[in-house]
């Protein structure tokens, strides 16, 4: 051991922390410690800040291996997580300063919860011992909502309303089912009012279909705990990620992310609050500007005939993408428009009404020649804006008899083929995938390889990645042959089947990253591998939106359950994963 490293052990803080007893943990072997400390110095990144690590231990001191540890800063509403590795130690860099809490959190074990305080470049050594929980009620109320939404009474056979795909597609796809606010036991009548929202929103209004909707779920969420215990496996890639959050405060349903490469910035529109949100990752603040005041329908062309028209209220900004002027174009859901944001002045400019009976502008994608093109969801159609000319117009799609309990075939995720230009589409409750010739507007269908497609993105090769939020699967896809592999996601419990809402196409890796709403945890899949990583999340009622992907090569996506209540700590936030943070020890 050099000088050097003996005075950084000499004068570092060294912290036991012992969680749920009484008692206190016997101090460790002061050799073991020095030893564990010089294995770490070549594995982690060098200080640059401030180092926190520890081993972590079950209450018999056996290494608990993919403990997600948690350093948050309060003050600037950032946190920090890694997992623990295989022999439980863990060391977390960060440039947080003052005091922070540290949690600790990994299933089947209760939460250890504490506070250190950091100062400068001095290392803080944390020890960790977590306890089983033993209560059945406690073990079934920390599960993920998915655990509690599949145990429910579903029915059986594909001809029946009341299976668990036709109720994963129709009830899961703006909120979790089995959440602690959702999951609360109450009588059939109490249920009605929440089946009649959501069946609105279906554009169903079948009264015997709500009655027995409400009495299956009355009859499943009737506060017993579950007697399923999935089994989470962990993946040696863990050891390299590292997870930030960024707390948005006036968040009410922050919609879709993308990150700006030109400033390095986040840009998030929030459908509710009827703001864009700009997060800077690197001081955890971000800066609101309303839509309201600048949002109003200007011109609109096509097939009202360039009438002015003027739009009251709330917009609903939902999807957004950056057009060949660097601008972002943001589906505005309320108002049937396209907003238009600057960022480089941060301001809303004159939206764009789209006419032509448009309902529900949903997701925006730009084609090759720098023509906007979205999805309608409520008009079974698509929409494109020419942005220099302002020109609009409408596509009918054709007739689809929708599935399950919807009134339409939602038409949703939209993407544009990198190498023949062609624009491709899902429509959510058809079960089909489309794609439309921008030159000529000719449209071609095909049956879905995977049932409930929504999102879709291409990678860099021109091959199409499909989301089956219905069944849990990934697809795909390739656009000249429509030929498909579908990969089914990782299942914890044999029945128990993920929620994949969207995904994005890593630039620099073509990993595919897929978000799913149900068992609080992200996704990456490795084409060249065949394989999933899965990282489990910060934070329980996790429900994440679309992908983006910063120039450093993270991940990142809102987390926006609905109500925000429904979320852990109650307030909205940016999430991002960096995959490749540390280098795997030896």
């Amino acid at each position: 051991m050099d000088a050097t490293t003996a005075e950084r052990l000499d004068s570092r803080q060294y912290a036991f922390v012992d969680v749920g007893a009484a008692g206190t943990i016997a101090m460790r072997n002061l050799v073991r410690a020095c030893v564990w400390f010089m294995s770490t110095v070549s594995v982690y990144p060098a200080l640059a800040a401030t180092l926190i690590q520890g081993q972590i231990v079950d209450e018999k001191q056996a290494p608990l291996h993919g403990v997600l540890v948690r350093v948050t800063d309060h003050r600037t509403g950032i946190s920090e997580s890694i997992y623990s590795r295989g022999d439980g130690s863990f060391a977390l860099e960060t440039s947080m300063q003052g005091e922070v809490e540290i949690r600790s959190r990994t299933p089947y074990f209760r939460d250890s919860k504490f506070k250190v305080s950091l100062n400068g470049e001095e290392p803080n050594l944390v020890d960790i011992t977590m306890y089983k929980m033993t209560d059945a009620q406690e073990i079934s109320d920390s599960l993920p909502a998915a655990y509690h939404f599949g145990n429910l009474p579903f029915e059986e056979g594909d001809d029946s309303f009341f299976t668990k795909y036709q109720f994963q597609r129709d009830c899961l796809t703006c909120h979790q089912m089995g959440n602690p606010l959702t999951r609360v036991a109450r009588s059939p009548r109490d249920w009605v009012g929440v089946i009649i929202r959501m069946h609105a929103m279906l554009g169903n209004f079948d009264a015997e279909l709500r009655d027995r909707r409400s009495e299956l779920l009355s009859e499943g969420f009737d506060g017993a705990p579950l007697a399923v215990r999935p089994e989470f496996p962990l993946s040696e890639d863990l050891e390299r990620a590292k997870i930030y959050e960024y707390r948005m405060e006036r968040g009410v349903v922050p919609h879709d992310a993308i990150y700006n490469p030109t400033d390095g910035l986040l840009y998030t529109v929030d459908q509710a609050a009827d703001h864009m949100a700009i997060t800077d990752i690197g001081t955890g603040q971000t800066k609101y500007v309303s839509q309201s005041g600048g949002g109003m329908v200007h011109h609109v062309f096509g097939s009202v005939g360039g009438e002015l028209a003027v739009f009251n209220g709330r917009n609903g900004p939902h999807s957004l993408d950056m057009g060949p002027d660097g601008k972002y174009y943001v589906t505005n859901t309320s108002t049937n428009s396209i907003g238009v944001f600057s960022p480089e002045t941060h301001e809303w400019e004159p939206s764009f009404v789209i006419g032509g009976g448009a309902i529900y502008p949903h997701t925006i994608r730009f084609d090759l020649s720098g023509r906007a093109w979205f999805t309608l969801a409520g008009s079974e159609s698509l929409g494109n804006l020419d942005p220099e000319t302002g020109k609009t117009g409408v596509i009918r799609l054709p007739r689809v008899r929708p599935d399950g309990m919807s009134g339409g075939t939602t038409p949703y995720g939209i993407d544009t083929d990198p190498i023949t230009g062609m624009v491709w589409y899902t429509r959510l409750f058809g079960d089909r995938i489309g794609k439309i010739d921008p030159g000529t507007d000719e449209v071609t269908e095909f049956e879905s390889p995977i049932r409930g497609p929504r999102r879709m993105r291409f990678d860099a090769s021109g091959t199409l990645w499909v989301t089956g939020y219905s069944e849990g699967m990934l697809a795909k896809i390739d656009p000249a042959t429509f030929e498909s592999t579908v990969y089914p996601m990782p299942e914890f419990a044999a029945g128990y089947r993920p929620a994949p809402y969207a995904l994005g196409v890593h630039p620099q890796t073509q990993d595919i990253w897929v978000n799913e709403n149900m068992t609080d945890r992200m996704y990456r899949f490795i084409p060249d591998e065949e394989r999933w990583v899965v990282y489990p999340i910060p934070l329980s009622g996790t429900y994440t939106r679309d992908m983006t992907f910063t120039d450093d090569g993270k991940a990142c996506t809102s987390n926006n359950p609905v109500p925000p209540a429904a979320l852990e700590g109650g307030v909205l936030q940016i999430i991002c994963i960096d995959a490749n943070a540390y280098q795997l020890g030896s």
